[in-house]
């Protein structure tokens, strides 16, 4: 259900308003709150499982070359809130570490009720990167290394950041955007949305360009991993991104990834097999460890990744 202040402010701007109706025909009128078409990613057979946050299944197809055989899947969401909700909730997974840069697990984590092995909340501490705001794809895949190697036993399951938002690009190289007109400014969170209502004019090449060379930012140290790893690996991702396509059934041009609209561009997503010696897979008891950090945080890091 929505509150109050949603249904005003989708009443008080069209295109946010079209977008609730597309969501509500997405849901079939909130009568799901996940996209019950999509796979259950635990059900799959893999060792190590890489998710690639929102990554769209055809900008992978273009640009990723990992080897393996690619295939499709659809996705349980349209946001990572969504994937958790449908393939995490309620369940132990004590066969599995979860090695992840993404907090959403850890914001939510009381109602998604999930118990791991063992989980690394990478984005914590010395995994931030505070110059990129984010957490850098070489910093996860060195976690993910260690992780193989403390739990040789265990399924492996990696969230990647990349190609999410923010866009790493670094001092000495050019800037993808135009100063005035800076896409997800860090301290204007939910850029997606103003992309959405016009208020942000960002030429769509500019978005395109940062978008794919965030994939390419990170499909080296992807590329680490698998060479690193034993056992039977996929890569895929939670949701994709939509730039600027038309949404359904009322055609929108839709922004970003908003939770509950199940277009091709949101929830078809790369499902790359890298064969390997298979690994014995035992589940045992969690290891108890959890690891804190305080609530502001946590919200200052999903701010910076671009959450409003």
């Amino acid at each position: 259900m929505y509150s109050l202040s949603q249904l005003k402010r989708g009443l008080s701007t069209p295109a946010l308003f079209l977008r609730e109706a597309n969501r509500l025909y997405h849901r079939r009128l909130n009568q799901r709150d996940y996209n019950t078409d999509g796979v259950d990613i635990f059900a799959e057979d893999w060792d190590n499982l890489l998710i690639l946050d929102a990554c769209r299944y055809d900008m992978f197809a273009e640009q990723a070359d990992l080897g393996g055989r690619l295939e499709r899947r659809v996705s349980r969401g349209s946001s990572t809130r969504e994937f958790l909700k449908g393939n995490f909730q309620g369940r132990e997974l004590h066969d599995t570490v979860y090695v992840t840069a993404n907090p959403q697990l850890y914001r939510h984590q009381d109602w998604l009720d999930t118990s791991f092995h063992a989980v690394d909340h990478v984005w914590m501490k010395e995994g931030w990167d505070d110059e990129h705001m984010t957490v850098l794809p070489e910093t996860t895949t060195t976690a993910a290394l260690r992780a193989a190697e403390e739990y040789p036993d265990k399924r492996l399951l990696v969230h990647y950041i990349q190609p999410h938002y923010p866009f790493i690009v670094d001092s000495d190289e050019p800037q993808p955007f135009d100063p005035d007109q800076a896409f997800l400014k860090p301290d204007e969170p939910g850029s997606w949305n103003q992309l959405l209502t016009g208020d942000l004019q960002t030429p769509d090449e500019s978005v395109w360009r940062a978008y794919r060379n965030n994939l390419d930012r990170a499909l080296p140290h992807v590329a680490d991993l698998l060479t690193g790893l034993d056992g039977r690996s996929v890569v895929s991702s939670d949701h994709g991104n939509m730039v600027g396509e038309r949404a359904r059934p009322f055609p929108i041009r839709e922004w970003g990834h908003p939770r509950g609209i199940y277009t091709d561009q949101l929830v078809t997503v790369p499902w790359l097999i890298v064969e390997g010696e298979r690994r014995n897979i035992v589940a045992e008891t969690p290891t108890g460890e959890r690891e804190e950090t305080a609530d502001d945080v946590v919200a200052d890091r999903l701010e910076q990744l671009g959450y409003a």
